[in-house]
């Protein structure tokens, strides 16, 4: 995997390079055994030494028309250049609320969330799949739990995703740490474009890029 850490450092850096200001919107339809279920928009701004990242997700799962479940989850993220310096998120899973901050403290990063106060690296990322240097993480702060979980990231292959109704190549890379492994697909430029998971019951949940 060493050839596949200098390749994605090199996008990192080709990337940083070619953008000397963000401002990109990722919306993503999301389904449920092929269901539509919501959307989940990440909105990108700021420069790539202060980059700023807006969270925000929402779905409902209905049975027989009637709602069963439903998720909503908003994060703000203050980033400088490749680590993140700050973080407020809120949660509610189904009626269960948390929420996470994270701030700069010292020579680390100091969080707070429902599984009490850590302290990080000065240089900890977290689950930004927008990122090429994310696969190149061994841990991972996630932001609802508040957790600093231990990943594996591999290349699995190739295939072929849709991406706003048209078949696109695309590289699939797994996430292997969290308690439902993670699927997630890039374009061989390095732009994510997918998602995919097996949740709770064997049910299929996917992200794609609209």
């Amino acid at each position: 995997m060493r050839t596949e850490h200098r390749r994605l450092a090199c996008l990192a850096t080709l990337w940083l390079a070619a953008l000397p200001a963000l401002a990109q919107t990722l919306d993503f339809a999301v389904t449920l055994d092929d269901k539509p279920i919501g959307a989940h928009r990440f909105t990108l701004g700021g420069t790539p030494q202060a980059r700023t990242v807006r969270s925000e997700a929402a779905f409902a799962v209905k049975l027989l028309g009637l709602t069963v479940y439903r998720y909503r989850h908003e994060a703000s993220e203050q980033w400088r250049g490749d680590c993140l310096a700050g973080l407020q998120a809120e949660t509610d899973d189904d009626g269960k609320t948390g929420k996470v901050v994270a701030q700069s403290a010292g020579a680390g990063l100091e969080v707070t969330g429902p599984a009490g106060v850590l302290q990080l690296p000065a240089c900890a990322m977290g689950f930004a799949y927008w990122h090429p240097a994310m696969r190149t993480q061994r841990q991972l702060l996630n932001a609802q739990t508040g957790r600093y979980e231990a990943v594996r990231v591999q290349r699995l292959g190739s295939g072929t995703v849709a991406v706003r109704g048209q078949p696109q190549a695309a590289e699939r890379w797994r996430i292997e740490g969290p308690e439902h492994p993670l699927d997630v697909w890039y374009t061989p430029a390095g732009d994510w474009v997918g998602l995919d998971s097996t949740v709770g019951g064997g049910r299929q949940l996917r992200y794609r890029l609209r």
